[in-house]
């Protein structure tokens, strides 16, 4: 019959999407042009894997090492745990009638007192930067911007002699005072600052007649607060590691940090060589403060809700 075509001379429709005249082949077979990017990435990943194992190492070290006993610490296989972990730790304790924790007490003082100190400094001078408009203020932030890279041991002897003028080396104040302001710290204010605080909403309080502390405490801080949260936890990690200064600003025990303490015994286990497990302990201790923070703070490191409220 004439117009009616065969069933087998019958083309099949070109797929959607697809141009008309092009086979349609089957997809291509797995460990083809797909395992290209799979094993670049595995160059990477290696990389990353041998970096935290190479950073885990020491960890693991004072962790096993803190569990032996004086005859055990150098007598025994590296990584092979021991039995005297409580014990090193009541010795540690009764050592100088407890002076470790008044060390331990010295760091969380300076730490925090100064973590929280250089936070509130470095919101208001990121702020100020990133908001106002002002003669010298790019020529202010480049100067303060190269203090991040100066090394502290050119700063430390400078800090040194100011304190001993004022008159306040051997205080608290001495080790406070030169952590209250960080460049690195206004550095990460202005530049969150600048991303997460948009001028619509600056401008909208000033026309609802806010003043400008009422804007910065209700609206900027709280839109700032995920990158105030880092700020503070780049400075207490900073402040507790911080050996330098405390360790030229200060000559009574009484007052040292723990590492300027842990330091203090490693040169007496020189001598007495019982100290060293006392050392390897009190460094193992060190580290839980540091780890509690990590897990307390890290809920605030969430995305700001706000921060999409005013879309430019």
């Amino acid at each position: 019959m004439t117009g009616l075509a065969s069933p087998k001379l019958r083309k099949a429709a070109p797929a959607a999407g697809s141009t008309p005249g092009t086979s349609q082949g089957p997809p291509p077979a797995a460990g083809g042009k797909a395992d290209g990017p799979r094993r670049t990435a595995l160059l990477p990943t290696t990389a990353l894997v041998l970096g935290a194992l190479y950073c885990l190492l020491p960890v693991a070290w004072v962790l096993v090492a803190a569990t032996k006993a004086d005859d055990e610490l150098f007598s025994t296989f590296t990584f092979l745990p021991g039995s005297g972990l409580t014990d090193n730790i009541g010795e540690l304790t009764g050592y100088r009638d407890g002076i470790y924790w008044r060390w331990m007490a010295n760091s969380v003082l300076y730490a925090g007192l100064g973590g929280v100190l250089s936070t509130v400094v470095s919101a208001f001078a990121g702020y100020a930067l990133a908001v106002y408009r002002f003669r010298g203020r790019e020529a202010f932030f480049n100067i303060m911007l190269a203090g991040v890279l100066m090394p502290p041991v050119i700063l430390a002897i400078p800090q040194y002699l100011l304190m001993a003028e004022a008159d306040l080396t051997d205080t608290y104040a001495s080790v406070l005072l030169p952590l209250v302001l960080s460049p690195y710290g206004v550095y990460l204010g202005r530049i969150y600052a600048e991303a997460a605080v948009p001028m619509e909403l600056v401008e909208a309080g000033r026309m609802d007649g806010a003043g400008e502390w009422r804007i910065f405490l209700r609206i900027a801080v709280p839109m700032m607060s995920p990158g105030l949260v880092t700020i503070f936890l780049f400075q207490f990690v900073a402040i507790w590691n911080n050996f330098l200064l405390p360790f030229i600003m200060l000559g009574d025990d009484e007052k040292f940090p723990m590492t300027v303490g842990l330091f203090t015994l490693l040169k007496q286990g020189a001598s007495q060589p019982a100290l060293y497990t006392l050392v390897i302990t009190g460094a193992l201790l060190a580290i839980v403060p540091l780890i509690a923070l990590f897990l307390l703070i890290q809920r605030f490191w969430s995305l700001d809700l706000l921060s999409g409220a005013v879309k430019s």
